[in-house]
């Protein structure tokens, strides 16, 4: 009988099913796991499911029945995938579920923002419409998505999707080559043309060595167009302390974030700091999350895990 620890059932939403194997099991859940209970509870297990609790190479080495660690996510960097390997334990992850969802979500920054939806909706609950005396009032630009230029930053399913839905609005959505490369491929512009030209500028790229601080001062001022930044990748792509000087001296037009660098964010965080201004929109690390791509998660996992003690294998991920 396989026995199967969720370290972190919490990172799903209580109405999400976890729809249960067909062969034998023990299933046994934790809403959350601290990184010193994570050994004893996975003690006996054969399989692991994780979506943020780090998995590391001192504590892998202590489960020796391990054959599986299912992520219930698709960022895999809470797992050590070499010692994994070394091990002979095999990683799954998610893939594909958030192809409506965090588009949406993306969509939903820029509409609230480009129209300053924040700036109005605080006015009226302060009285300013009684003041105005007429059926309207122009506290706030309100500016239209038509005609713009969308520029976007990693061209995966997630970037491929939202520059199909800017076209609905009759954007133009353009992708950036990769920072500092000397050669741009077909369907890409160069970097410091996107970040010049853009009128609202999307991230839809991995958080890695190369990426951390992607988009700092120098960028900034480089964004001649005064664009909405938009992350609902990862945290840590964007300099943060960068980001509220790029406000304060209004090099950018807003900021609409789901992501810090640290989640959650420290009490002093910059981003955390800024996010009561009208031109800022700070979400949870909800991009993701509708209920209909939560499902799809949670089937795609238990599938893993099924189509792994079936014999066939999938969705797995490498080290390296």
């Amino acid at each position: 009988m396989h026995k199967i620890v969720f370290l972190d059932r919490a990172t799903l939403a209580p109405q999400i099913t976890l729809t249960r194997p067909a062969f034998a099991h023990e299933l046994t859940e934790y809403e959350r796991s601290a990184p010193d209970q994570v050994a004893a509870r996975l003690a006996g297990a054969t399989i692991a499911i994780t979506n943020k609790v780090a998995l590391g190479a001192e504590t892998l080495a202590q489960l020796p029945d391990l054959r599986l660690v299912a992520v219930a996510a698709t960022g895999s960097d809470c797992v050590d995938k070499a010692a994994c390997q070394r091990l002979g334990i095999a990683v799954s992850n998610i893939r594909g579920y958030a192809v409506n969802t965090v588009p949406e979500h993306v969509f939903a920054l820029i509409l609230a923002l480009r129209r300053n939806l924040v700036g109005f909706r605080d006015d009226v609950l302060a009285g300013e419409w009684q003041k105005a005396a007429q059926f309207c009032f122009f506290n706030h630009p309100i500016r239209d998505l038509a005609g713009t230029r969308l520029g976007i930053i990693g061209s995966g399913v997630l970037g491929n999707r939202v520059a199909e839905i800017a076209r609905v609005f009759r954007m133009e959505p353009v992708f950036a080559a990769r920072k500092g490369a000397s050669e741009v491929g077909a369907g890409y512009l160069p970097w410091d043309e996107v970040i010049a030209t853009s009128d609202v500028l999307t991230l839809h790229c991995p958080l890695t060595a190369h990426t951390r601080d992607l988009i700092g001062l120098p960028e900034f001022r480089a964004m001649a167009r005064r664009p909405l930044l938009i992350n609902t990748a990862r945290g840590g792509l964007v300099n943060e302390q960068d980001l509220v000087r790029a406000l304060d001296e209004g090099l950018i037009s807003g900021a609409g974030f789901d992501v810090t660098d640290g989640e959650p964010p420290a009490a002093d965080n910059a981003l955390l700091r800024a996010a009561n201004r009208p031109n800022v929109i700070l979400t949870p690390h909800v991009a993701w999350a509708s209920d209909e791509a939560q499902q799809a998660l949670a089937d795609q996992l238990m599938d893993n895990i099924a189509a792994f003690v079936a014999g066939h294998p999938r969705n797995l991920v490498q080290a390296g």
